[in-house]
């Protein structure tokens, strides 16, 4: 477990950052990056503070855990069953949802949120040897924060139209 009793430490002053493994790297890798991208999705779907419930609470803790995972925990893996589980809130929401015939506007911080996700799952493709399932489970996600940002806005929905 964690137990911090100082925040700043000045070890990061250089330039470089500390793994969970002890391992000292630049904080400018594709790796903090990473890191750094899923803690700001982690954040994003913390400010969306009305549509919290016991899914967005699972996902916070997911989300750490793949930090954690990324940054060398040895102890924490993100399984299949994750990405499971998110397919199945996936399709637990869309039963409430007509068919799409159009792009949907993004609006609200669900879709910022996934927004966000869809960069971090960008940034994962840059770390070489991940878990597959680190990038299968960013993927859900944001189908997922899509699919809960369409069920919340649902009457009230915005879609694209082409102008010719």
């Amino acid at each position: 477990m964690v137990h911090l009793t100082r925040i700043y430490t000045k070890t990061g002053d250089s330039g470089k950052t500390s793994t969970a493994t002890n391992e000292r790297i630049d904080k400018s890798s594709s790796l903090i990056e990473a890191i750094g991208v899923i803690d700001e999705a982690n954040s994003a779907i913390g400010m969306a503070t009305e549509y919290h419930n016991d899914i967005t609470d699972r996902i916070q803790s997911d989300l750490f855990d793949l930090g954690a995972e990324l940054s060398g925990a040895p102890t924490i893996t993100i399984s299949e069953d994750r990405v499971i589980y998110l397919e199945n809130v996936i399709d637990d929401y869309n039963q409430y949802l007509e068919p799409l015939h159009s792009f949907v506007l993004p609006t609200g911080p669900l879709h910022n949120a996934r927004t966000i996700v869809r960069r971090a799952e960008r940034e994962i493709w840059k770390v070489e040897g991940l878990n597959i399932n680190i990038a299968k489970y960013l993927n859900r996600l944001s189908d997922l924060l899509f699919v809960m940002a369409r069920y919340h806005n649902r009457g009230n929905e915005k879609l694209w139209i082409p102008r010719n």
